[in-house]
């Protein structure tokens, strides 16, 4: 297949997304392959569930990868039938109450990739559950070759599902597909490769920079890099909900904002519902989508990946899914943030310490 016959939609709307990747699902004829943190035990769950369950008795293989962690509401019995008609499911590192638990129990993987048939890829910020039904998300459904890389990030992710050492920096490889990029992060306290590479694009940046993410506790580097921006004239957004689902974050975040405000970045709140998109968009032209969070913990702990490029039609819906967040959104207002109470101040120091673990 070549490039020219690859197409591209970005999707806000969980509703939606579903909806096309169930019927991609349905129309599958060789394999299907998901990796994600979280399916639900639910209405939206048990629809995958129970089609997935009757492709793997038409003979299609079927692979599912789901984190220990975020998968905790879908124990194997909830895939009897699915593993009854040849489906496979792993559980990526199982909880285990010992010495490890404070050590590698919160490194979980974030990643959320669906391939089929080496023809369909869907990548971006949504979990397969009616628990983000409402939410604003960000998932990219591409047609074409570029499943082809994606296939084999999954089967390697697949492979290492429970194993406690294994040679990282052959899992973290960059990979180059026609003008795009696939980069991938593994816990590491030094590596963060995607964190790297938003510096560096930020950096670069001439005019804009936009982020969407659910939740903003960005490191020192990347404050000063934004801050940096700012004062050589580029327009820099940051996009967050008004209140996330972590209120524990919503409370630390609430530290940094101030200051980034005062130096000129633009605040905006999410009203409607929970903004779980995660974007990076620069000069209007390139673009960041996938998995992980503006904050420590994706960057340092989990398994994460996005996808990078400046192929001009993703780049236009980009652009329009930023127009339409924003005509949802209101101004950070300074003011009432220095008046915030003392409770939620002593709280934002209280929480300061496990900023890394949020």
């Amino acid at each position: 297949m070549s490039q020219q016959s690859e197409t591209y939609h970005l999707f806000a709307d969980p509703t939606r997304y579903y909806d096309a990747m169930l019927e991609d699902i349905e129309k599958a004829r060789d394999y299907i392959y998901i990796e994600t943190y979280r399916i639900g035990n639910d209405t939206i769950g048990r629809r995958f569930n129970n089609l997935l369950a009757k492709k793997a008795k038409d003979g299609i293989e079927v692979k599912i990868l789901i984190d220990a962690w975020g998968g905790s509401s879908v124990i194997s019995s909830f895939f009897h039938e699915l593993i009854q008609n040849g489906g496979v499911v792993r559980f990526f590192e199982k909880i285990k109450y010992n010495s490890d638990i404070f050590t590698r129990a919160h490194r979980r993987n974030h990643r959320k990739i669906i391939v089929i048939d080496d023809e369909i890829t869907y990548i971006g910020s949504s979990n397969l559950t009616g628990y983000n039904i409402h939410w604003r998300e960000s998932v990219l459904r591409i047609k074409g070759n570029l499943s082809l890389p994606f296939k084999k990030v999954f089967r390697q992710d697949f492979n290492i599902y429970n194993k406690y050492i294994f040679d990282k920096a052959n899992y973290i490889r960059l990979i180059r597909h026609n003008q795009f990029e696939i980069i991938r992060d593994m816990p590491s306290i030094t590596r963060q490769r995607i964190m790297k590479k938003y510096i560096q694009l930020i950096r670069n940046a001439e005019k804009t920079i936009t982020i969407e993410t659910p939740y903003f506790l960005p490191g020192f580097k990347l404050r000063k890099v934004l801050i940096d921006a700012v004062k050589r004239g580029v327009e820099v957004k940051v996009i967050i909900p008004v209140r996330s689902d972590v209120g524990l974050v919503d409370i630390l975040r609430n530290k940094y904002l101030g200051l980034l405000f005062t130096s000129g970045i633009q605040i905006l709140l999410y009203n409607p519902h929970n903004l779980h998109s995660k974007l990076l968009f620069i000069d209007n032209h390139t673009f960041s989508i996938g998995s992980p969070n503006f904050d420590y913990r994706s960057f340092r702990y989990m398994y994460e990946i996005i996808l990078l490029g400046n192929e001009p039609s993703i780049a236009d819906q980009i652009k329009e899914h930023i127009s339409t967040t924003i005509g949802q959104t209101s101004m950070f207002n300074y003011e009432q943030w220095k008046r915030r109470s003392l409770i939620n101040k002593f709280f934002e120091w209280i929480l300061l310490p496990f900023r890394h673990l949020l």
